[in-house]
């Protein structure tokens, strides 16, 4: 697939590695040189600086033939006018990077359409809903439903206490459930576990299950919900402001900023929250605040570093929720390690939007896993394709890559080797990035 990108910024940027390795033909687009060599140093991607909104440089960079054409310039107007210059000369789908959450609207997204932008996205409203379901599921550190929850991803962090320690994957089910154990991420590695495979202390351990069975699994696991009421958030960003409003009137919110002007902004627009204006490094501001009463601690400063610092000093004062907006990969792993209970990364975000547009097969969902080098997918089965020809025991299925689930006439089922995969099945697959290629001949 030929993809141009428009847009060196975090998000292109990551977009171009990500892509470059399932070997599509990507081509990077943007003004600063400077960035662009940086760039072409490190991937193997063809760099052109030209600008996004002008036909001639559009063309140059082979946006007439280009499958897929992605605006995320810093700019919104600039990507929704480059994304409708791109669909006019003959790019054949288009996608734009947007900071106006009223774009989203059903009827405003229709409207956008006719205008030849195939899809928005809007990264820090992705970020906000992440933080606000990390908010409500206090036992797990991710989650995702498929198919509106016929069946639910979510990972644990295990601990000593836990009564799954040390059983083997195969006898776990029959005490349990409707599940299926995906995934370990376990000393910086993502492993696809099989039957005899044993979880060990401190491993992430990602299940697919019926809704019916998770709270059966995290008792198990050694997981106690609680309840959080008082939230305080470090940070005054446009992430802070849309996750204070996606919370409502049912938390008691604190927003501290550090600028002034910015601290009135959000004053002015988020009015279900107190805003401090002061420096939420301060330990003695803090405590005056009542960081000690709070049930959560959300960072999203936009610096990385501050972020997991200050949810440490905040899980030393007793915070039992804790957030980071860790937006440095390298990070990622590391705030993990140390306990951060959510972790929120936008490129990663905005990567499992845009990443589904580029496979060949039917994909209705991609989730890029924070603290592995996994996603989860949601494939729909195409008739006569390679994943119905036979049970899943006898698909010769890749070895980077596990059926988690499906889902069947509105009804979600956990998968087991004689598993009988139908045209129209939504598949849930769990994969590491080597399998990806080979996945899209299964379903095709």
């Amino acid at each position: 697939m030929k993809i141009v990108i428009a847009g060196a910024g975090e998000v292109g940027t990551h977009l171009a590695k990500m892509l470059s390795k399932d070997e599509h033909d990507i081509i990077l687009f943007d003004e600063a040189q400077d960035k662009l060599d940086d760039i072409s140093a490190a991937l193997d991607v063809l760099t052109i600086s030209g600008g996004a909104i002008s036909i001639s440089d559009l063309k140059q960079a082979g946006v007439f033939n280009c499958d897929l054409f992605i605006g995320v310039t810093p700019f919104e107007d600039r990507n929704i006018v480059a994304c409708q210059l791109a669909k006019h000369i003959g790019a054949k789908k288009t996608i734009a990077r947007i900071d106006n959450q009223e774009f989203l609207f059903t009827q405003n997204r229709d409207y956008f359409k006719t205008l030849g932008i195939d899809e928005l996205i809007y990264p820090e409203h992705l970020a906000a809903k992440e933080i606000v379901t990390n908010i409500k599921q206090t036992s797990m550190r991710q989650i995702f439903e498929f198919s509106g929850g016929k069946l639910v991803l979510f990972a644990v962090k295990i601990r000593e206490h836990a009564s799954i320690l040390g059983i083997p994957l195969k006898d776990l089910h029959n005490d349990i459930g409707d599940f299926v154990i995906v995934a370990i991420a376990r000393d910086s590695e993502t492993l696809v576990p099989h039957g005899d495979d044993q979880i060990q202390v401190d491993d992430l351990v990602f299940f697919v299950a019926k809704p019916t069975s998770v709270e059966s699994i995290l008792q198990k696991a050694g997981k106690e919900k609680f309840v959080i009421k008082n939230v305080m958030i470090l940070g005054g960003s446009r992430i802070a402001m849309k996750t204070a409003l996606r919370l409502g009137d049912s938390f008691n919110i604190k927003i501290i900023e550090q600028n002034k002007e910015r601290a009135l902004k959000v004053t002015s627009k988020v009015g279900n929250a107190l805003v401090i204006h002061g420096d939420g490094r301060d330990l003695e501001l803090l405590r005056s605040e009542g960081i000690e009463q709070m049930d959560a601690f959300i960072a999203v400063t936009g610096n990385s570093e501050t972020n997991i610092l200050s949810c440490q000093l905040a899980k030393k004062m007793g915070v039992k929720r804790t957030i980071a907006e860790v937006e440095n990969i390298d990070y990622i792993d590391f705030a993990e390690k140390i306990g951060i209970g959510g972790v929120i990364n936008k490129k990663l975000l905005a990567a499992s939007y845009i990443y589904r547009y580029t496979m060949n097969a039917d994909v209705s969902h991609v989730k890029c896993l924070t603290a592995t080098d996994a996603e989860a997918l949601e494939f729909t089965a195409r008739d006569g394709s390679k994943v119905t020809r036979s049970i899943i025991s006898k698909l010769d299925f890749p070895k980077e890559a596990t059926i988690g689930g499906f889902i069947r006439n509105d009804q979600g089922y956990i998968a087991s080797g004689s598993s009988q995969i139908n045209a129209g099945d939504k598949v849930v697959v769990f994969t590491r990035p080597g399998a990806l290629k080979k996945l899209s001949k299964y379903f095709n």
